[in-house]
């Protein structure tokens, strides 16, 4: 008898169960809906252990929990934080919800149902038969086969006939771009040789002086 009442006494005293996050949030709310107030976080944090038994460290964030899901109004006045929740606005924001998520609901299965036709649709043009099952099977393999062809064409990296071709055109492109600068530069020097002798003719003018005054080495003529 003795032990009996010792074990009823350790259960008495016993540490209370804490309350799971769920609880915190309805008893929060419930402190708004009892007082009808618009309470402040420092009003809630002594609230709530007060009147629910929420310890008051945890309020701030079960607060704020409850407001980004819309359950709890929040205002600005001045320099504080107001926050309120009433009983009617519970329920016009549980409507709001259920409203929203009933129109998904109905979108969703619109979707359903556009794709099972568009599925059936395809399924009559495309009858299954041993010759279309046989069709499939080889279209696999193929594409198998391709893909381990890809991956082998592309270990041989610059030995890819595709990026020869690509290689084969680019220097044929740059042998062409060559020649015609070398014939630009031909033309030129074929001018500035027939202008500078023309010159020297006419005026007698020594040929290293004409040089010198336009800075033209001797070599001009062995650009090409």
């Amino acid at each position: 008898m003795a032990l009996v009442l010792i074990l009823l006494a350790a259960v008495a005293h016993q540490a209370p169960r804490g309350l799971s996050a769920e609880e915190k949030r309805v008893r929060l709310l419930e402190i708004f809906h009892e007082t009808l107030r618009c309470l402040q976080l420092k009003e809630l944090e002594k609230l709530g252990p007060k009147m629910k038994g929420i310890v008051s460290q945890t309020v701030k964030e079960v607060l704020q929990g409850l407001v980004d899901d819309g359950l709890v109004q929040m205002d600005k006045i001045g320099s504080s934080n107001f926050f309120w929740s009433f009983p009617s606005q519970q329920g016009s924001t549980t409507q709001t919800r259920l409203k929203i998520a009933m129109e998904k609901n109905q979108g969703l299965k619109s979707q359903v149902e556009e794709l099972r036709k568009s599925l059936e649709e395809e399924r009559k043009m495309r009858p299954a038969s041993e010759t279309r099952a046989e069709l499939l099977t080889n279209l696999a393999t193929l594409k198998k086969r391709r893909a381990t062809l890809e991956d082998e064409l592309s270990a041989y990296g610059n030995s890819d006939p595709l990026k020869v071709e690509q290689l084969k055109r680019a220097e044929f492109l740059a042998k062409e771009a060559a020649m015609r600068w070398t014939e630009l530069l031909i033309g030129i020097a074929d001018n500035y040789c027939s202008t500078l002798s023309h010159f020297v003719r006419q005026t007698g003018v020594d040929v290293e002086d004409v040089r010198k005054y336009l800075d033209i080495g001797e070599d001009y003529e062995d650009i090409y």
